[in-house]
């Protein structure tokens, strides 16, 4: 960073406020981790400067020989931790994962069946305001209304009623387990592809504590900076058969020229997903969201559904006569991080929302056990109860000060 300092002191200070800031805050946006030293020197490195256009042994670039070969280790690592058939390590982020899946199997003003951004899916589940909401004819799905779980019977009878070419499964803000299976079976019934979106999930299902959708799915698409903790990127699974068309409608379909030092940071993330300790953090990942769950929920907050199965949870924030943003924007105030977040049958618009959405893999990342998410929630639950109380939010920054010094940010696997 010395030669950063010098030649663009502008950009070197605001990476160091950066850095200050994830060191002294807890974080617990469910969509950020921390990587590992090993995946930040591979996202650094000379693979920067290679173009690679096309894939490993049909490229249009000569010199891609160490090219090819990170590529193939990500892929052959990527197969071999979801035990999936093909795999494409190309895509630069989640949403052009799905667009590339999308445009591999359907055409403008076909019919998508995806679960409703408000009940807890993605914009690229069919919202209005994303390409597959203005493509695509999206048929929406939700929660029912008392146990804010998935209706399986309105998914049936929606499918059988508009006969969708692919039904999309996984969300950004449902805490509980997916039933792969029961989605299976009814896309089956209406000879619809079943595709899952799993990056909120891939790194606990990699981990074995969350459902395995494999042996349903057809297409698999994620993210890596999630659970996986890995670089930002995403990728795509499927059954051989769909191989060709997903890795056309990825290149030259959807876009051009890999960024090779991102597959070569994919390719160690994967890696470090299937060591055994891999394994041991996921199960801490959902063991602290479970705690901070139920500790919450003692101290007399709604949570929505009940609980948790995975590494988030949402927090009905109305009891407290607040709103998401402003509840988020008091705890950013004290160094808690988490993000407004709209809850089932919201009323209010997604940018304020009525609850705010908490997730665990940062803080287990910096060695956060089952005692310390509990302590996190306890924190929550008095500054929220406190907000014009300045002894409170004062004596919470001290807390916060007192956590994440005990808890460092870790030299991953080093």
């Amino acid at each position: 960073m010395s030669l950063l300092s010098q030649s663009d002191p502008e950009v070197f200070a605001a990476i160091e406020g950066e850095e200050a800031r994830q060191r002294d805050s807890i974080i617990l946006i469910a969509s950020e981790n921390y990587t590992s030293r090993a995946v930040m020197e591979a996202q650094g490195s000379a693979l920067t400067e290679k173009y690679a256009e096309g894939y490993p042994g049909r490229r249009y670039y000569a010199g891609c020989e160490f090219a090819d070969v990170v590529e193939d280790l990500a892929r052959d690592r990527l197969k071999e931790l979801f035990g999936m058939e093909h795999a494409n390590v190309q895509p630069h982020s989640g949403v052009q994962a799905n667009m590339a899946a999308y445009f591999a199997f359907v055409k403008p003003g076909d019919t998508i069946l995806g679960m409703r951004l408000d009940q807890g899916g993605h914009l690229s589940h069919g919202s209005p305001v994303s390409f597959s909401g203005q493509y695509y004819k999206f048929v929406s799905y939700g929660v029912d209304r008392e146990t804010e779980m998935i209706d399986y019977g309105e998914v049936e009878s929606l499918a059988r009623e508009h006969r969708p070419k692919i039904i999309v499964a996984g969300a950004s803000s449902y805490p509980r387990s997916i039933d792969f299976e029961n989605l299976r079976r009814v896309a089956d019934s209406v000879d619809a592809l079943l595709m899952v979106d799993m990056a909120h999930y891939a790194g606990l299902i990699a981990g074995g504590v969350y459902p395995d959708p494999a042996p349903y799915a057809d297409i698999m698409t994620s993210t890596t900076q999630k659970t996986l903790r890995g670089p930002r990127g995403a990728f795509i699974l499927c059954k051989q058969e769909y191989a060709s068309a997903i890795d056309r409608s990825v290149f030259p379909g959807a876009q051009g020229g890999p960024m090779m030092h991102t597959i070569a940071a994919k390719a160690v993330c994967f890696g470090e997903a299937l060591r055994p300790s891999f394994r041991a953090y996921q199960d801490q990942v959902l063991r602290n969201a479970r705690a901070m769950a139920a500790e919450m929920a003692e101290d007399g907050l709604r949570i929505v559904s009940g609980g948790t199965d995975c590494h988030l949870f949402l927090v009905d924030v109305t009891t407290l006569d607040t709103t998401g943003k402003a509840a988020a924007d008091l705890l950013e105030s004290v160094g808690i991080i988490t993000n407004p977040n709209a809850i089932p049958f919201d009323e209010l618009p997604p940018r304020v929302g009525s609850g705010i959405r908490i997730g665990t893999p940062a803080i287990t990342s910096r060695n956060f056990d089952e005692d310390d998410a509990r302590s996190v929630a306890r924190l929550i639950t008095r500054v929220l109860r406190n907000p014009e109380d300045e002894a409170v939010l004062e004596g919470a920054r001290v807390e916060v000060q007192a956590l994440t010094g005990a808890h460092p940010i870790p030299e991953l696997f080093d």
